[in-house]
């Protein structure tokens, strides 16, 4: 018998290789160029399923890559000839425990699932702005939406884990055991093992909010531009805006509040104003039509300046302009203005996640046909616009992070975590020193 009639005599969940008929179905990704021809897609059904996978992948030499929701553009939740342990099929409920105010999400939801669960309690959660995107990628990133001016970033709000390690291990892992992971886990992204499960704390929430597209022409970029330099500066935590020409704003209360806040915007006088107030479940759909599952994406992300006009101005729109001439290629600059001061109240080394930020920009070209060339124009657009902005490295998951055959550890990394590096490559050493989770932002054990 061979070691893949073992493994699969017992795995409780799915095994799809090749042969199989739905082998297409378990590759598909958010963006279509990021899927890989994974030789194995496990679809797990518990903790000890992942430890089967882990163990069968690494017995049989099998690069792993861990997929919950499947947005990653790098590629980091495919692995090509390799194991992917997916959590979305099986191991995507979440619980509500509204006494204690804490939800349970497996490691394979998403937060629409979260968000629909939470608010019937009128409780709510730290999500995404985009309620397809899957809650294990985005909180072991950090993690930052609608809700971070008020609460912070998932990982704040995050009380427990239970992860799978390299060794096929159950862990949990809190503020009273196994802190060191528990910690690493807190920002330093998938380096450390599978999370089967999270724990967060939610928060009250009203269950409807104001929120909605504004559009203004073209030749307003500059005045919309002076009201965000005014606004910025003393944004509220229940306030938070995604803008460009196309501005998506938020108010966490009602709608004649939210105009309150946001009147030197709306007297500047839109094209079309879509703002209302929406049930909340709906708020993290906002931003959905925008970030299209099925097509194709190349993106990176640049710190926000503290003068809003510095990256929204005629020159910068002008440039947007240019690069965008081609109708096949949806090209956009998302200044996320979401108030970052209770993210950075947190003590610097309170996780791996870096405390001064001031905030991110995303430069993202969208396009349909899955061909080299475009990908290669896709990627030029990108590296002309962010030459534009501020650099540094920003955002963990939005930065470009290479799905190489190679498992090393970037310069990039290495800004990202900065001098968290040296801690984090510690707990790497502990609990995965083979590295064999290396699809994100690889921390080399020393």
């Amino acid at each position: 018998m061979s070691n893949f009639d073992i493994f699969r005599g017992r795995f409780k969940g799915d095994l799809i290789t090749p042969s199989h008929p739905e082998y297409h179905k378990a590759l598909d990704r958010w963006a279509a160029n990021s899927i890989r021809p994974a030789a194995v897609v496990a679809f797990v059904k518990d903790a000890r399923d992942v430890g089967l996978a882990i163990g069968y992948a690494r017995a049989s030499g099998l690069r792993i890559a861990v997929r919950g929701g499947g947005h990653s553009i790098s590629g980091a939740s495919s692995s090509d000839g390799g194991l992917v342990v997916d959590l979305s099929r099986y191991m995507n409920n979440v619980r509500i425990d509204a006494k204690k105010k804490l939800a349970y999400a497996q490691g394979g939801a998403n937060w629409r699932a979260v968000d629909i669960a939470s608010v019937q309690h009128g409780l709510a959660a730290v999500g995404g702005t985009v309620n397809h995107i899957g809650v294990g990628g985005f909180t072991l990133g950090g993690g930052y939406g609608w809700l971070s001016g008020a609460h912070g970033l998932a990982i704040d709000n995050l009380v427990q884990v239970t992860v799978v390690t390299a060794d096929g291990v159950v862990l949990v892992a809190n503020e009273s055991q196994h802190t060191d992971l528990f910690w690493g886990v807190r920002g330093g992204g998938s380096n450390f093992g599978v999370v089967t499960e999270f724990v967060f704390k939610v928060h009250p929430q009203r269950h409807r909010v104001f929120a909605g597209r504004v559009i203004f022409s073209a030749d307003s970029c500059e005045k919309v531009a002076a009201f965000l330099d005014l606004w910025w500066p003393r944004a509220r935590p229940e306030e938070g805006m995604i803008s460009a020409v196309v501005c998506f704003v938020f108010y966490n209360g009602s709608e004649a509040d939210g105009r309150i806040a946001y009147k030197g915007l709306f007297d500047i006088g839109p094209l079309s104003d879509w703002a209302s107030e929406i049930p909340y479940e709906q708020l993290n759909g906002m931003m959905n039509s925008h970030a299209e599952w099925g097509a194709n994406y190349h993106a990176k992300g640049v710190l926000l300046c503290d003068q809003p006009s510095q990256q929204l101005n005629r020159i910068v729109h002008q440039k947007l302009m240019e690069t965008a001439s081609d109708p096949s290629l949806n090209v956009a600059i998302l200044h996320e203005y979401f108030p970052h001061w209770k993210i950075n109240s947190r003590p610097a080394d309170a996780t791996p996640y870096r405390r001064d930020l001031p905030g991110n920009v995303l430069v993202r070209v969208q396009w349909k046909d899955n061909a080299p060339d475009k990908a290669q124009i896709a990627r030029e657009i990108v590296r002309q616009l962010t030459m534009l902005m501020p650099q540094g490295e920003g955002y963990g998951n939005y930065s470009d992070v290479p799905s190489t055959s190679v498992a090393t550890a970037s310069d990039g990394t290495k800004a990202l975590f900065r001098e968290h590096y040296p801690k984090l490559q510690e707990i790497k050493k502990k609990f995965d020193p083979d590295m064999v989770f290396n699809q994100w932002h690889t921390i080399v054990p020393e």
